[in-house]
């Protein structure tokens, strides 16, 4: 069985081949059951599987939070990989590279599809793991010229600002979200937020934001008024039952179930067009799906061969 790091993870999903390789995931499909769910001890173990007519994988996901004390991680993930023929084991892959990575490319992804063509701009709200990566997944895809940084921790901002402007990116920090809001083309948000970061009375006609972080009921990035009146779309159809960004709007009255206009294989399969003008202000929510996964772990393996 084929054994893969962090670091020859990552060197075989770029987001050139990442994200072409999701877009063909999401218009072939695969099948997706709902993920476990199990406490054992002080922890969490969520098993993620996905399979199609080549590949079964299983994403295991390990959360205890009581590692800090322990000067270790909170959060570990790996990925086994099987034939879908035999159900040989193929490959243990290291499942943070997978998730992160295949979660900034699905972004852009969406982006290529309801960002402006045009889009020059870029909001990071978050300084993290997934949010150090967007500026490069949005740059695969849209021709982002100049970004600015937002994160709670004012230092870890200024050091993935410092970071980019080392590969000759026009990177810069900011103060406070709405400084700069109306200003930009893209707003991409990769928080643990349980509070709204992105204001509408902030956002300009033709915005697209894009929300990663909140993944719970009691997580949001944005606040009710941004789903009123604008084009919502999402990667599954699992973000309206369990994702605080939507379930908030929905139960305020600002937004219904069935005001969104796609998700992302409609968008990826042409069922649904994306953005329709200019002025348009997109919005999409994503919470992330084994699809995603399965399609990574299939990349790493194959670049083996």
């Amino acid at each position: 069985m084929l054994i893969l790091d962090a670091n020859t993870t990552r060197s075989r999903l770029s987001f050139a081949t990442l994200i072409p390789s999701l877009r063909a995931a999401f218009v072939a499909g695969c099948e997706v059951p709902l993920r476990h769910n199990h406490s054992v001890g002080e922890g969490t173990v969520l098993l993620m599987p996905a399979w199609s007519d080549r590949y079964i994988g299983v994403k295991t996901v390990s959360i205890f939070p009581g590692n800090t004390r322990r000067g270790l991680p909170g959060l570990h993930s790996t990925y086994l990989l099987y034939d879908a023929a035999t159900g040989a084991p193929l490959a243990l892959i290291d499942g943070n590279e997978i998730t992160s990575r295949r979660t900034a490319a699905a972004s852009a992804l969406a982006a290529s599809m309801l960002a402006r063509a045009d889009a020059r701009k870029l909001l990071v709200i978050g300084a993290g793991r997934v949010a150090s990566l967007l500026p490069h997944a949005y740059r695969a895809v849209l021709p982002i010229e100049q970004i600015h940084i937002w994160d709670i921790d004012a230092a870890q901002a200024q050091r993935l600002a410092q970071s980019l402007r080392a590969e000759g990116i026009d990177a810069r920090t900011t103060a406070r979200v709405a400084d700069v809001l109306s200003e930009v083309d893209v707003v991409t948000s990769a928080t643990l937020s349980t509070v709204p970061l992105i204001e509408r009375r902030h956002i300009a006609p033709g915005t697209h934001i894009d929300l990663i972080g909140g993944f719970t009921p009691q997580m949001r990035e944005a606040d009710d008024a941004c789903f009123h009146g604008t084009s919502v779309f999402v990667d599954t159809a699992e973000a309206t039952m369990k994702a605080g960004d939507l379930l908030h709007p929905i139960a305020a009255g600002m937004l219904r179930a069935e005001d969104v206009r796609a998700d992302l294989t409609a968008l990826c399969r042409g069922a649904h067009a994306g953005r329709t003008s200019n002025d348009e202000i997109t919005v999409f929510k994503a919470v992330g799906t084994a699809l995603e996964d399965l399609a990574a772990a299939a990349i790493c393996f194959e670049a083996n061969n």
